[in-house]
């Protein structure tokens, strides 16, 4: 089994930190000086026969960067299994930004930190290229497995899909072109790039110019698509009870950042076809569309058609967008490589992050540009990148630079473990696994009864048995796992 403490090439999943293990020739290992020594060394020269992609570095452990991948893991299953009886922290149906909307943009900021840490010398960059695509395409065909429609756990035990409705976009899809984008400009980059940074706040910055130009084109074409682009009238047909119904939005219309009309969705219903976008948007929870906003209740009688419309909130456009959530996080690890003292680190990080926060407050409530998930509007972008950059910098605080490194042990490990976590937990696996054993009827499970009889039943409370179950039953458990598979040496890579 591969050690979890290998630095691998910017994968969602791949931990960040130090083992005691000697690594393989694929992968970059940061390891452990002495226990004040916090700072990074240079990469060493491969042997003959090594893999030069990613070469062995000696470093102190940064811990923080697992304990922030499986805060988003976390996060992800507490908003999942929660969000159903807590929908305010649930996605929010529109503008605005709740606890879920910072998953996804979490994910992609860590993963641009992996991806400055593994490639920070590439000397054959053939086998670089390689290795990213393939990374991609694994990602690409997970993401469809999970998220096509071809898995339908925990709760149905069914398995398949209909290739005309096969959904192709979803969160490790997006994380994938992130990943391939950002990656390929650090990779073909490589000898455009200083070993060291000229005094200076700024010095960073114009130090790695093609990474931020990479996003800077992002941005552009994101934003010219979104304002200039013509959405026209659009039809979409509801299948319910043996019969159909075919409805029309009516838009004809430029820059509309609206549920019904934006480019967004339009660019998404051209590229992939209406049938394969994703058929449960989280619209359906406005005022527009039911009563008992912002939660989920019956459609109002006279709700507008496209409340009932499909939506892709992992589409294409946004996910062009998502490209600068990669490009910030690869900037806070290229501080991480050169930037030895903390204060410097922290100066850097905290700095940025409360710029980027100003930046999306004083778009969203100028009404210039609101904060959007759903579209991933470039305000969107700023505030969760900010947030991401604060609270990286305050565990930093904690972990690497007070030691406080137990409280968080929990979070580190399912980050050294995410993709295993992600997929049985996260995803409902294991759970639909659990499921398929029942016993007379397929909601007499050993699942529901111990939701059921251990958690709701006991405090007398749907909502906070449910939400004790999500805390102890499966980020509780699923950390306790991960942590005797680290002890073990077991770990699920890409």
């Amino acid at each position: 089994m591969e050690d979890p403490k290998r630095l691998e090439e910017g994968s969602p999943h791949a931990p960040i930190v130090a083992g005691d293990q000697k690594p393989e020739a694929t992968v970059v290992e940061l390891r452990s000086l002495d226990e004040n020594e916090k700072t990074t060394k240079e990469y060493e020269e491969p042997n003959v026969g090594e893999n030069p992609i990613l070469l062995k570095k000696k470093s102190k452990r940064v811990a923080t960067l697992d304990a922030f991948r499986g805060l988003t893991i976390v996060l992800m299953i507490l908003v999942d299994d929660a969000g159903s009886v807590y929908e305010r922290i649930d996605h929010s149906p529109w503008n605005g930004c709740t606890l879920a909307d910072f998953v996804m943009p979490f994910f992609l900021f860590i993963v641009g930190v992996a991806i400055a840490l593994a490639l920070k010398r590439v000397p054959n960059m053939k086998y670089a290229v390689r290795k990213i695509i393939i990374r991609t395409l694994k990602m690409l065909f997970w993401g469809i497995l999970l998220q096509g429609g071809c898995s339908h756990a925990p709760s149905d035990l069914d398995y398949g899909v209909d290739m005309k409705k096969l959904r192709w976009c979803g969160i490790l899809q997006r994380i994938a072109l992130v990943y391939m984008i950002v990656a390929l400009i650090e990779t073909f980059t490589t000898k455009l790039r200083p070993t060291v940074i000229e005094p200076g706040h700024f010095s960073i910055f114009s130090a790695y110019r093609w990474q931020w130009l990479g996003g800077f084109i992002a941005f552009l074409i994101y934003m010219i698509t979104t304002f200039t682009l013509y959405v026209p009238d659009w039809s979409f047909t509801v299948h319910h009870d043996h019969k159909s119904e075919t409805y029309t939005v009516e838009c004809g219309m430029r820059g509309h950042l609206g549920p019904a009309c934006n480019a967004v969705g339009y660019v998404d219903r051209q590229v992939w076809g209406i049938n394969h976008l994703y058929s449960q948007p989280v619209w359906i929870r406005l005022k527009a569309c039911t009563l008992s906003s912002p939660e989920s209740g019956p459609l109002r009688p006279n709700a507008p058609n496209w409340c009932r419309a499909p939506f892709e909130p992992e589409g294409l456009l946004s996910s062009i967008s998502a490209i600068l959530s990669g490009v910030i996080g690869i900037h806070y690890g290229h501080v991480l490589i050169h930037f030895k003292g903390h204060a410097e680190r922290l100066k850097q990080w905290v700095s940025m992050g409360v710029g980027l926060l100003i930046i999306a407050i004083l778009l969203h409530f100028t009404d210039a540009i609101p904060i959007n998930k759903q579209l991933y509007s470039i305000s969107y972008v700023c505030f969760t990148a900010g947030a991401a950059g604060i609270v990286f910098s305050a565990f930093y605080i904690l972990i690497d630079v007070w030691g406080k490194r137990t409280p968080f042990l929990l979070f580190e490990w399912i980050g050294m473990n995410a993709m295993l976590v992600f997929v049985l937990g996260a995803q409902g696996i294991l759970a639909g696994f659990i499921n398929g054993w029942y016993y007379e009827s397929a909601d007499n499970n050993l699942v529901n009864w111990i939701r059921d009889h251990i958690f709701i039943d006991v405090w007398n409370s749907e909502r906070v048995g449910s939400l004790l179950y999500v805390i102890f039953a499966e980020i509780t458990f699923w950390g306790v796992l991960s942590g005797i598979l680290h002890k073990l040496g077991i770990y699920w890579k890409l």
